[in-house]
């Protein structure tokens, strides 16, 4: 018996999203003569991210007078798929009261990803009324990438404190004493009008 077995079945190449569970189908051979064991051995190349690799599989078919034959399968892991971001609720607050600017989260299928967040303010009509815009953008090793924003609506509701001079009565022969009224406000200036009557 000097003739190799042959096979009759090798699992195709083929393309498999990290997250997946690998297909690891077995190869079949024959003999003209005998018996056929099959060994397979398995290889891991790393590539240019955790959730991309390949593996190569040996089949080494024997029969049992030592006669071999070998075939392969290559099956690429990739990574295609972006990080799930989790971000803080859009909110609205009043102008005085401090943002509350929560983390937000990520998580990727086959590995870690890295958060950056870019903030925008948009002025309103007044000091205390503007819009922060957070925008986030996850990325893993492999380059996919997920974008999400969260809006704040930030407000003045809230009117300026008054303080004016004390009511008082006066003799119609004295000058009458004209104090000026103070304003403060919570997110900005007041400007104060008198009228006389």
């Amino acid at each position: 018996d000097t003739t190799a077995p042959e096979f009759t079945s090798v699992p195709a190449d083929y393309t498999s999203e990290c997250s997946d569970a690998l297909i690891l189908d077995d190869a079949l051979a024959s003999d003209n003569c005998g018996e056929v064991s099959i060994e397979v051995a398995s290889e891991t190349i790393p590539g240019n991210a955790e959730g991309n690799y390949t593996v190569v599989r040996t089949f080494t078919a024997t029969d049992d007078a030592g006669n071999s034959s070998q075939a392969q399968q290559t099956i690429n892991v990739v990574d295609t798929t972006a990080p799930e971001l989790v971000i803080p609720e859009d909110y609205t607050i009043e102008c005085s009261q401090g943002l509350v600017l929560e983390a937000p989260q990520a998580e990727d299928n086959c590995g870690s990803a890295s958060i950056a967040t870019e903030v925008e303010t948009i002025p309103g009509n007044a000091a205390g009324n503007y819009t922060v815009v957070r925008t986030f953008t996850a990325t893993d090793d492999a380059g996919n990438s997920a974008v999400a924003t969260q809006t704040i609506n930030v407000v003045d509701t809230t009117a300026p404190e008054l303080v004016i001079p004390d009511d008082y009565t006066s003799e119609c022969s004295e000058g009458l004493l004209l104090e000026a009224p103070q304003a403060e406000d919570n997110c900005g200036s007041a400007s104060i009008a008198t009228e006389v009557e």
